[in-house]
């Protein structure tokens, strides 16, 4: 079949399917664009190679077949788009929880993913069950509960914000050991002053203090002392004035709300921990001698600690423990930055270090030659690295009991966290001990001589010119070879082919 039968035919099986009627054979070129189908695809198949040959020869019929095969791809089939379906609410729990969750990952507040990262949650995701197993293992003595008891107590404490804002996580899981609930009737009257109390159930309500004169018959407060259940603390400020304590209307306490403290402070006005129980409550409470047992074992253990540091630097090897007691008891830990100055030449240190963590790098001054234009010579003060100041070591003892100037100017090289004695201690300490840290103590870096720092510097500075000369030397003949660095002659890295590259076999 000639070629223009074959497309003509081609053509009119193809405005058929499309139900339009067939024009004459004139027409076809003046045909109407459609936008089912692709042109350029019925374009290509009229030109495949071989449709030009003769009808019986072997490449006709392959080009036919692939014609045939490839004639469904010249139309375009447009996309359904169906009615987007709304999402389903799910009035279950795990549906509230996950849409909490949603919620939760596109709120903006720092708070709220700290609290993820710690693994604590809201006070409104404690579901009614646990919040009950929570209730019966506060009413066990903390010698008989178990350790997945312990576990559960401490992860409801860490919802409470209240109680994160003052205890760390360390000390709320150590305290959660120790906790138990008081019931409280209606009627009582809460004093704060032994510990923090949190209300798990019921309501209370804060108390204030109130003037009242005995001889007014119309004041409201007196005569509302008959109609009220509670029990008031009074006190006769004078023969006509008495102080009461009036539960407030507006000041109340529901559940996970927190009163009392963790520090007994005089100063506090009793009617700031007074609360008065309106219904019949469960309360939580945090003594105050658990958490001051808390406090003197953390002081313990860091005591010890210091101890353990100032034995291993090389001045306090041979004292005894009760001179180290001494200074264990004056040392604060500090963290100091790196490329922090912390002492100058020609300055009297201000406080006794001893390293716990990091490096201190030492430099000495002198005096160097620097070249100027017109052959002419500057005298410029540098600073020649002489060694390190390393974990385990201490500084500062001889420059603040003898008052000398440093002969060194110390810098920290990284994050340096040492424990400190300020200078007014050490002059505050006793004779003897002052004496011993004299005796033992030396001058840091003190072995060090003038010829040593001017060796030190002309090697240093001999190096450096060396590498300047190399790097340019090398530098210079390879870029007189034609040679650069990171371009090879087997090598290359081409983001995209060259315009002029024409083998398109290559991937």
């Amino acid at each position: 079949m000639p070629v223009g039968s074959l497309s003509t035919s081609i053509l009119a099986s193809m405005i058929q399917v499309n139900n339009v009627p067939p024009p004459p054979l004139r027409s076809i070129p003046r045909l109407r664009l459609r936008k089912t189908i692709n042109y350029s695809r019925l374009n290509a198949l009229c030109h495949i190679r071989g449709l030009e040959s003769s009808r019986h020869s072997p490449l006709y019929l392959e080009a036919h077949n692939k014609f045939i095969k490839q004639y469904p791809q010249i139309f375009r089939h447009e996309k359904i788009v169906l009615p987007e379906v709304p999402p389903q609410i799910d009035k279950s729990k795990s549906g509230l929880k996950a849409a909490k969750k949603h919620s939760l990952e596109k709120s903006h507040n720092v708070s709220t993913y700290i609290r993820q990262v710690r693994g604590c949650f809201d006070e409104e995701e404690i579901s009614p069950e646990a919040f009950l197993e929570f209730l019966d293992i506060l009413k066990k003595l903390p010698v008989h509960r178990t350790a997945q008891e312990h576990k559960t107590v401490w992860k409801i404490l860490k919802s409470i914000q209240a109680l994160t804002s003052q205890l760390s996580n360390e000390d709320l899981k150590i305290l959660s050991k120790k906790v138990m609930s008081e019931t409280w009737i209606k009627g009582s009257t809460v004093i704060g002053e032994d510990g923090l109390y949190v209300i798990l159930t019921g309501q209370a309500r804060h108390c204030l203090k109130v003037f009242r004169s005995l001889t007014e018959e119309n004041d409201s407060v007196i005569s509302s002392l008959s109609r009220e259940s509670f029990l008031f603390d009074a006190k006769l400020k004078d023969s006509t004035v008495i102080e009461l304590y009036v539960p407030s209307k507006k000041l109340t306490l529901k559940k996970w709300s927190v009163f009392g403290s963790l520090k007994y402070t005089p100063e506090m006005d009793e009617s700031e921990r007074a609360v008065v129980i309106d219904d019949d409550c469960e309360i939580l409470k945090i003594p105050t001698k658990e958490y001051e047992k808390l406090k003197l074992e953390k002081v313990k253990q860091e005591n010890a600690y210091k101890l353990k540091l100032i034995r291993k630097c090389p001045f306090y090897e041979s004292w005894p423990t009760l001179s180290i007691w001494e200074l264990v008891s004056l040392t604060k830990f500090k963290v100091f930055p790196p490329g922090h100055v912390l002492v100058e030449c020609g300055t009297v240190i201000s406080f006794v270090g001893y390293i716990n963590s990091g490096y201190c790098n030492i430099y000495r001054n002198i005096v160097g030659f620097v070249d100027l234009p017109a052959n002419k010579v500057k005298k410029v003060k540098k600073l020649v690295y002489m060694g390190q100041l390393k974990e385990k070591e201490s500084f500062g003892e001889i420059s603040i009991l003898l008052q000398e100037p440093f002969t060194c100017t110390i810098i920290t090289g990284r994050e340096v966290e040492m424990a400190v004695i300020e200078d007014k201690d050490i002059h505050a300490l006793d004779p003897v001990t002052k004496e011993l840290m004299i005796q033992t103590a030396k001058p840091t870096f003190e072995h060090l001589t003038e010829e040593d720092i001017k060796c030190k510097y002309i090697k240093t500075v001999q190096e450096k010119e060396w590498k300047y000369f190399k790097n340019k030397t090398i530098k210079r003949i390879l870029h007189c070879n034609g040679v650069r660095p990171g371009f090879g002659k087997w090598k290359h890295h081409w983001p995209s082919f060259p315009k002029n590259f024409k083998n398109t076999v290559i991937s």
